[in-house]
C-alpha cells in the first residue's frame, strides 16, 4: 500500500453582503468571504490538499478564478470534481485534519456541524476527520477580523 500527504491552505477577506459558508456549513454571520466562488477556505483548503497529495498541481490550477464557469460556484463542486480525479487514479483519501482561523465568528458552536459535512462530501467516518479553531489573538488580518483562513492536512491511500 502506497500512502502520500497533502497538506492545502487558503484565506478569504470577510465583507458584509456576503454568505459565511466554512466546510459547507452556511454559518450565521453578518459578514462573508470574499471571491470569485463561494470563497469557502475549508473546501479551498482541503481541495487543495488533495490535489498537491495526489501531484495533481493546486486549486488555482484546477479551478481557476479567472475562468468564469466558477464564478460564484459551490466549492462542494471543487471538492467533488478533485475526488473524482483521485479515485480515477487509484487512491482515496484515509484521513483530514482542518485548522481554521477565525477571530470572529466564534466556531466553537459549530465545529461538530463542519465536522460532519466534511465527513459526508469526503465519504469518512467521523473519526477520520478533525476540525480545530484558533483566533488570531487580535494579531494580523485574522486577528484584526478582517479575513478567516485555514490549513489542512490530508493522508491519501492507494493498494
Amino acid at each position: 500500500m502506497s500512502f502520500r500527504i497533502g497538506s492545502g491552505h487558503d484565506t478569504h477577506r470577510l465583507a458584509e453582503g456576503r454568505p459565511l459558508i466554512l466546510g459547507g456549513v452556511a454559518i450565521p454571520h453578518v459578514r462573508g468571504l470574499v471571491g470569485h466562488s463561494d470563497a469557502d477556505v475549508v473546501l479551498h483548503a482541503v481541495t487543495d490538499a488533495i490535489l498537491g497529495a495526489a501531484g495533481l498541481g493546486d486549486i488555482g490550477d484546477a479551478y481557476p478564478d479567472t475562468d468564469p464557469q466558477w464564478k460564484g460556484a459551490d466549492s462542494r463542486l471543487f471538492l467533488m470534481e478533485t475526488l473524482t480525479k483521485l479515485n480515477q487514479l487509484g487512491w482515496r483519501v484515509v484521513n483530514l485534519d482542518v485548522t481554521i482561523f477565525a477571530q470572529e465568528p466564534k466556531l466553537g458552536p459549530v465545529k461538530a456541524t463542519i465536522r460532519e459535512s466534511l465527513a459526508a462530501l469526503l465519504g469518512l467516518a467521523l473519526d477520520a476527520v478533525n476540525v480545530k479553531a484558533k483566533t488570531g489573538e487580535k494579531v494580523g488580518h485574522i486577528g484584526r477580523g478582517e479575513a478567516i483562513g485555514c490549513h489542512t492536512v490530508v493522508l491519501i491511500a492507494r493498494d
